[in-house]
């Protein structure tokens, strides 16, 4: 088991490091963490350069939750004898891990993003159900909301829900609890941004975007 965890929390944590800004860097020569709000993630991207970009990052990092989590799980189904409690704290270790290396990318200085598109990918991943239910609670919110940052919140109370109700122990609602608490503390920026009322609503993003010819 110890071996196994070790792997999972390893591999993870190299997947999450795997950032979908530095496509898009690598795509427009801007640096995203030195641009806009200086955040290396998806919603950073969109307001920086376009939503073009903001789908690529997305895309990427919401793929390499997915990746993690299939991989892990199908090593641990097919070469282990794991129960299925143990196989599925392993599996929400591998996507803590995840999030953990983009939040913290070691290639980075340890300054990543916050981690919003690699939990869909792990939610995803786990229970593509719920996770199409949380995109789509995600989005809706956001929109009617006209603010990202309650959107993310629903997300992770949707994914937590889920744990409670479909996993077989309290674990996974464990680990979900600490990337929430991870998540408030990258996120207290936007909270307080959105108490001042100087937080980018999403619809101004695209308008900007779509005058500037994005």
């Amino acid at each position: 088991m110890i071996n196994a965890l070790i792997g999972c929390l390893v591999s993870g944590y190299f997947i999450g490091c795997i950032h979908g800004s530095n496509f898009a860097q690598y795509l427009s020569g801007v640096n995203l963490k030195e641009s806009g709000y200086g955040n290396a993630g998806a919603s950073n991207a969109t307001l920086t350069l376009g939503w073009k970009y903001g789908i690529l990052v997305g895309l990427v990092d919401i793929g390499k939750g997915v990746l993690a989590v299939l991989l892990a799980r199908h090593l641990l189904t097919h070469y282990t004898s794991f129960g299925t409690e143990q196989i599925s704290i392993l599996l929400y270790l591998t996507g803590a891990a995840v999030i953990l290396g983009h939040n913290f990318p070691i290639h980075m200085k340890f300054r990543g993003g916050k981690g919003t598109a690699s939990l869909i990918g792990i939610f995803l991943a786990i229970n593509w159900k719920f996770g199409l239910l949380s995109v789509l609670a995600l989005v809706l919110v956001s929109f009617i909301t006209n603010y990202l940052l309650y959107g993310v919140l629903v997300l992770y109370l949707v994914f937590a829900l889920s744990a409670l109700l479909f996993e077989p122990s309290i674990w996974p609602f464990v680990i979900l609890a600490f990337l929430f608490v991870i998540a408030l503390i990258l996120h207290s920026e936007n909270i307080q941004r959105l108490k001042d009322g100087t937080e980018p609503t999403i619809r101004s993003a695209f308008k900007k975007r779509n005058s500037n010819g994005s």
